[in-house]
């Protein structure tokens, strides 16, 4: 059972999850602070290239199964047209309603 992107606690994490579930990249990027950075599996990435590979090109979704710490970590499956289906983890740091940091790599 998925928990639907309007019930997610955090308003920032509730509008990340609701603007990649719609692919809308201009919404996604305006939620990012200017200097925002990512990991995936542990491993620094650009950013801005992983957004669009393995996101915005590969049509990525996330059903939230579970969210903790306030709504900044959650337990989603994730599929974009890449990679298929998977069990993943994101943790979101965020400062003054903007994304700066997120974690994400299977759980």
């Amino acid at each position: 059972m998925t928990i639907p992107a309007s019930h997610l606690t955090d308003p920032t994490v509730r509008a990340f999850v609701t603007a990649l579930n719609a692919n809308d990249e201009q919404a996604l990027h305006g939620l990012l602070t200017p200097d925002a950075t990512m990991s995936d599996d542990g491993s620094d990435r650009d950013l801005r290239e992983w957004l669009d590979r393995e996101v915005f090109s590969s049509r990525g979704h996330m059903g939230v199964e579970s969210e903790a710490d306030d709504g900044r970590v959650l337990v989603a499956t994730y599929r974009n047209d890449t990679w298929g289906e998977m069990r993943t983890k994101w943790q979101f740091t965020v400062e003054g309603g903007k994304i700066s940091r997120f974690e994400t790599g299977q759980a």
